[in-house]
């Protein structure tokens, strides 16, 4: 049996399915700003904590982190790591709670995880597919409209 690398993984696994949930995957190019993207997984965007798998960017502004793990590993106990990238991130306009980053996703092409840390009572779950970047964008405004709501009582 041959043990398949996360490079193979991520290529023939998450890709597919980051690309089918209506993400464009690309490398990461310093000379290429930020603002000129939107849904873009971009490889290996570098944090201060290391360079994330993947970072989803809407609208010029990084809202997700997925950390990519080969086959023969299980995502769950690896979203520690998500969760340092989405500390890492220097340039982010969102700050919830000591994170950059609101989306956290680990996977090994199987399996996906997902933690919304936008509050501190939502916890990890499994989920069947990466959300399509109109999905982020709904969660974001929802949160968005819930927090001008509670700040006006």
């Amino acid at each position: 049996m041959t043990i398949e690398s996360e490079r193979k993984t991520r290529k023939t696994r998450i890709d597919p399915k980051l690309q089918s949930a209506g993400w464009k995957v690309i490398a990461y190019h310093p000379n290429k700003p930020l603002s000129s993207l939107n849904k873009h997984a971009i490889e290996e965007y570098p944090t201060s904590e290391g360079p994330a798998d993947y970072a989803l960017c809407l609208e010029g502004r990084i809202v997700g982190v997925v950390e990519a793990k080969k086959l023969t590993l299980g995502p769950q106990n690896v979203l520690t790591r998500a969760e340092r990238y989405a500390k890492g991130v220097d340039d982010s306009p969102f700050r919830f709670n000591e994170f950059s980053i609101p989306f956290l996703y680990s996977t090994n092409g199987e399996v996906i995880w997902h933690h919304d840390v936008r509050h501190p009572m939502n916890r990890s779950r499994q989920i069947v597919s990466f959300h399509s970047p109109e999905a982020l964008m709904e969660m974001l405004a929802v949160y968005a409209a819930e927090v001008i709501t509670q700040s006006a009582i």
